[in-house]
This record gives C-alpha cells, sequence and structure tokens, in this order.
C-alpha cells in the first residue's frame, strides 16, 4: 500500500481546519495553517465561487479521511462496515474512527499526533488487556486497558508527550492513569465526544451516490 510522504501542513489549509497532524509544531507559531490559511497551490489565494452538492460531499469526507490518517481503501473499508451495523451509518463511522487503537493512543496523551500513535502502535509499544497490539486499526471498547510496555516507558517520546497532554482535553469516555503509563476505556464514546465539526451525512450522501 503507498504511503503519503509529502507535506501534511496542506491537508489543513486544503480543509480549511486544523488537523493536528504534526503535534506541538501545530500549537507554535510554526504551524502553517496560521501563517497562510488559504488552500495550497499556486491559485490557493485566489479561489472561490460556489461548491457543488458532490464537491461538499467530498471535502467533507477528505477531512475526516484525513484527520484519522487513513489510506482511501481503508476509510471506504471503514464506511462499509459501519454500515452494515445497526443504527445511523454516519455516527458508527465515527465512532468506529474513534475506537481504532492509534486514536485512542493518541486521545490518552501517549503521542503527539495521530501518525505518530500509528506509527507506535506498529512497532508494539503497546499492551491491551496485558498482551501486545500492533494493529493500529484494533477496535478498542469498554473495560479495555490500554497500557505502555515496561521498557518502553523511559523514551523521551512517552515523557515529552505525556507532559504535553494538559494542552489537550481527555474524552470523557478515558482515563489516564499518567503515573502508571496507562489508560482504560470507561465506556463506548457518544457522538458528541467528537468536537471537531463534521458532517456525517455528507459522507453517508457521497458514498450513497
Amino acid at each position: 500500500m503507498s504511503r503519503y510522504t509529502g507535506s501534511v501542513c496542506r491537508f489543513c489549509r486544503r480543509e480549511n481546519l486544523k488537523l493536528y497532524l504534526k503535534g506541538d509544531r501545530c500549537y507554535s507559531d510554526k504551524c502553517a495553517f496560521d501563517r497562510r490559511s488559504y488552500p495550497p497551490g499556486q491559485h490557493g489565494q485566489r479561489r472561490s465561487g460556489k461548491i457543488s452538492d458532490y464537491g461538499l460531499q467530498l471535502r467533507e469526507k477528505q477531512k475526516v479521511k484525513r484527520s484519522y490518517c487513513l489510506s482511501e481503501s481503508q476509510f471506504k473499508l471503514t464506511f462499509e462496515k459501519a454500515d452494515r451495523k445497526k443504527g445511523i451509518t454516519g455516527i458508527n463511522l465515527l465512532l468506529s474512527l474513534e475506537q481504532r487503537l492509534d486514536n485512542a493512543v493518541f486521545r490518552l496523551g501517549f503521542s503527539n499526533s495521530r501518525p505518530q500513535a500509528r506509527q507506535l502502535v506498529r512497532h508494539g509499544h503497546f499492551l491491551v488487556n496485558g498482551k501486545k497490539v500492533d494493529i493500529p486499526s484494533y477496535q478498542v471498547k469498554a473495560g479495555d486497558v490500554i497500557e505502555l510496555r515496561e521498557k518502553s516507558r523511559s523514551m523521551q517520546v512517552f515523557t515529552d508527550s505525556l507532559e504535553a497532554v494538559v494542552r489537550r482535553s481527555m474524552p470523557q469516555w478515558l482515563d489516564l492513569e499518567k503515573d502508571k503509563f496507562k489508560g482504560t476505556i470507561r465506556s463506548v464514546p457518544a457522538r458528541e465526544d467528537i468536537t471537531m465539526p463534521i458532517q456525517e451525512n455528507q459522507i453517508v450522501e457521497l458514498y450513497s451516490r
């Protein structure tokens, strides 16, 4: 599977929203979105005009996909699984994304960004209920305990991330024991726990075409 290796700051500029893909840099005056909040490209500052319904739906899908750092095929597969579940498809989709292990690691403050969390999970730094899990898409559930492996606790990347966790609000569905390098899934996340402005119905309409 191909992997994007270019600048991720252009994603924030294209979606006109901070996606916090670079961790601490996004909170500093070096943030590219704060300095150039117009779309990337040669004609970014001159783009204007009405956007079609399809364009709005596409932008909404791209915003969510890029925020959670998924490829096109991964995002579509997640949508298809959400569509097969009981309930509202759009909400099912967002909750499935929130329950990914890499997202839970990021939300708990073990990493500064979702891309970093994805890499750390793949490198096997985390235990779920006492067992090593290195699959970023692993779905956590209520009662699960996510713990940093003993030999990884002295790594600077984790101490720095946990020190900076105060910058982000901790979702109510998570509980962090910072001194024990451990987090608990208190409950399944609810729609109101996702604070990023998302119109999930636009994504459903896009895939319904």
